[in-house]
């Protein structure tokens, strides 16, 4: 059980670093008119552990913050997250 926390951790930092770069590629091809990633393939990497990635693009990047119901979704994904871990902690 004592090798579940840095395993869980170094998976949530994995995955929102490739999160954030998806949101940041998506926002680059935004920008230049080209192929665009699928809004749930962003959503599936937020819920594989990428959600803090997710909300910091977001918000640095300003990238998704006016699409509905995408940041309800996220959001979603955030408090589901929270309810996972809270009974953990």
């Amino acid at each position: 059980m004592d090798m579940i926390w840095p395993i869980a951790l170094a998976w949530l930092g994995f995955a929102s670093l490739c999160t954030f770069g998806l949101f940041w590629f998506d926002k680059r091809r935004a920008r230049h008119n080209g192929w665009r990633i699928p809004e749930r393939v962003l959503l599936l990497w937020a819920a594989a552990g990428g959600w803090i990635g997710a909300k910091l693009a977001q918000q640095s990047l300003r990238h998704k913050t006016r699409k509905q119901p995408f940041g309800h979704l996220l959001n979603a994904i955030g408090l589901g997250h929270l309810l996972i871990v809270w009974p953990m902690l």
